[in-house]
C-alpha cells in the first residue's frame, strides 16, 4: 500500500481547537479518518519547525490521499503538505526502468 507524509500547519482557530479539545484527540480524529479511507496510520506527532504536526499514512491510493488532504483543508483550521514517499525497493525498481532522457543540449 503506498505510503503519504502530511504535513499540516493550524491556523489560529486550529490552534484554538487544539488546546479546547487536547492533542490526543486528534489522533482519534486521524485514525478514524484515514480508516474511513482503508488506510492504516504509522506515526502521527506534533512537531516545532516547518509543520505543526506530521503524519505517516499508508493509503490504498492517490485518490484516498487526495480525499484525506481535501477534507483536512476544507475544514479551514488547517493547511497541509502531501508527500508521497518511496521506498528504497521502488527506487531500485525504479533505476532499472531507465527511460533514456537526456538534457537538452547534452
Amino acid at each position: 500500500m503506498p505510503k503519504y507524509l502530511f504535513q499540516a500547519n493550524l491556523n489560529s482557530d486550529g490552534v484554538a481547537g487544539i488546546i479546547q479539545e487536547g492533542g490526543t484527540a486528534r489522533v482519534g480524529v486521524v485514525n478514524s479518518a484515514i480508516e474511513a479511507l482503508g488506510g492504516t496510520v504509522e506515526a502521527f506527532y506534533f512537531a516545532f519547525g516547518d509543520a505543526d504536526s506530521v503524519l505517516i499514512a499508508d493509503l490504498p491510493d492517490n485518490e484516498a490521499a487526495t480525499a484525506f488532504a481535501l477534507d483536512v483543508a476544507a475544514s479551514g483550521r488547517v493547511s497541509v503538505t502531501t508527500t508521497v514517499l518511496v521506498t528504497p525497493e521502488e527506487v531500485d525498481r525504479a533505476i532499472a526502468k531507465r527511460p533514456g532522457f537526456r538534457g537538452p543540449g547534452a
